[in-house]
């Protein structure tokens, strides 16, 4: 075990991307040290460097709702009649002291969370986003200034995130967000980072247009095939965008530990984001797939509206499952696999099923490690270092 201090964003990074490749590790073994670790590190690190606000009292009451199953009718006892709860949890009645007691005594939600002022209705608190990242990255057109300016503006610079031309884009990134992640996200920077994507997205015109009920499994069966290329992510990109799909990578933000994004713009196109944290080619076509489940399974023939939000490392639940299933079985058919796995006993012939399917070895080698719960198989396949440099990120 070679564990390095964390003294910069770019160590951070790295770091992150590390502890994301150990997340299988067992218990007992040197890689669950290394685990344990980095994982200290980054968390000390993010709390210096990326503390995260308290949440807003009807976005912790929602989570914890979420977290123990309940619905709206089970708010009752701690916050009055149904039309409450309703009038509540629509920001339309505010928390009273009585309330407040009940929903920390009953649910177990801090009381100083509780507390606080509610945001606005959209949910939207710019001023909380992580304004000292995004202006390093220069999101913001034509903004010079510092953090803590740009944080003083926040609600003038949030939408300025948008171009001009394409205002009425932002919208989107505002809806109702589905996010599949292990441990506390911030909200507010997940909001900051599908704006930026949306950004990206309304600033793109792309050469096809997008035909509801398009994307199947054959479709990205199609699209996987191109794998097998060694430009395979750039012609990804390519073929997405004559099929009149937006496919915008973006580096994720800190408390995000997103993979990847699927949404849908309010012309009907849809949007995939990619943050590339894990910079391998089987964590680029799974994810890829997953996003496009989404689109085929739960965005299509619907208005824009909702966002799935997604840390791949984390166990799927629901649709988070059926994008998964969905996704593996577009990639190598379940009666393929059945082969695969009995003929499979050496990297050569990992190659060599590659060659007969025209797909990436790293497809094959990164269902085995998943499968198998071992990441210190076949590492020479799944492609280490071959994604970003397509997208021209370091």
């Amino acid at each position: 075990m070679h564990v390095k201090p964390i003294k910069s964003e770019s160590d951070y990074e790295t770091a992150l991307a590390r502890v994301g490749d150990l997340m299988a590790a067992e218990p007992g073994t040197p890689e669950f040290d290394e685990l344990e670790v980095l994982s200290t590190l980054v968390e000390v690190w993010e709390d210096k460097h990326h503390a995260i606000a308290h949440p807003d009292p009807i976005d912790a009451i929602a989570f914890r709702m979420d977290q123990a199953g309940l619905v709206q009718r089970d708010l009752v006892p701690f916050i009055g009649s149904a039309s409450k709860v309703s009038e509540v949890m629509n920001r339309k009645r505010p928390l009273t002291l009585a309330m407040i007691k009940a929903l920390h005594a009953g649910l177990g939600i801090p009381a100083e969370v509780l507390l606080r002022e509610p945001e606005a209705k959209d949910g939207v608190d710019a001023s909380r986003w992580p304004w000292t990242d995004i202006v390093r990255r220069g999101w913001i057109p034509g903004f010079c200034g510092t953090a803590k300016e740009a944080r003083a503006r926040a609600n003038e610079l949030a939408g300025s995130l948008i171009p001009p031309a394409s205002a009425g884009c932002l919208q989107p990134a505002l809806y109702r967000r589905t996010i599949r992640a292990k441990g506390v996200t911030d909200e507010h920077a997940v909001a900051a980072w599908t704006s930026r994507i949306v950004s990206l997205a309304c600033d793109e015109t792309l050469p096809g247009r997008y035909v509801p009920g398009s994307v199947d499994e054959g479709f990205v069966a199609g699209l996987v095939r191109l794998s097998f290329l060694d430009e395979g992510p750039r012609l990804a990109r390519e073929y997405l965008g004559k099929n009149g799909i937006h496919l915008v990578v973006e580096r994720h933000l800190p408390k995000t530990r997103i993979d990847g994004a699927a949404t849908k713009l309010p012309d009907g196109s849809p949007v995939i984001g990619m943050s590339l944290r894990h910079d391998r080619l089987d964590n680029f076509w799974f994810c890829l797939a997953h996003e496009l489940a989404h689109v085929g399974l739960h965005l299509d023939g619907e208005a824009a509206g909702e966002w799935f939000v997604d840390d791949l490392d984390s166990a799927g639940e629901g649709k988070e499952r059926e994008a998964d299933d969905w996704a593996r079985e577009a990639l190598i058919p379940a009666s393929v696999w059945s082969e695969v796995v009995g003929d499979v006993r050496r990297e050569s012939d990992v190659r060599s099923w590659a060659r007969k399917l025209s797909i990436s070895p790293s497809i094959i080698a990164g269902r085995m490690r998943f499968e198998q719960r071992n990441y210190r198989l076949m590492t020479d396949l799944v492609g280490q270092g071959e994604v970003r440099r397509h997208f021209g990120i370091a």
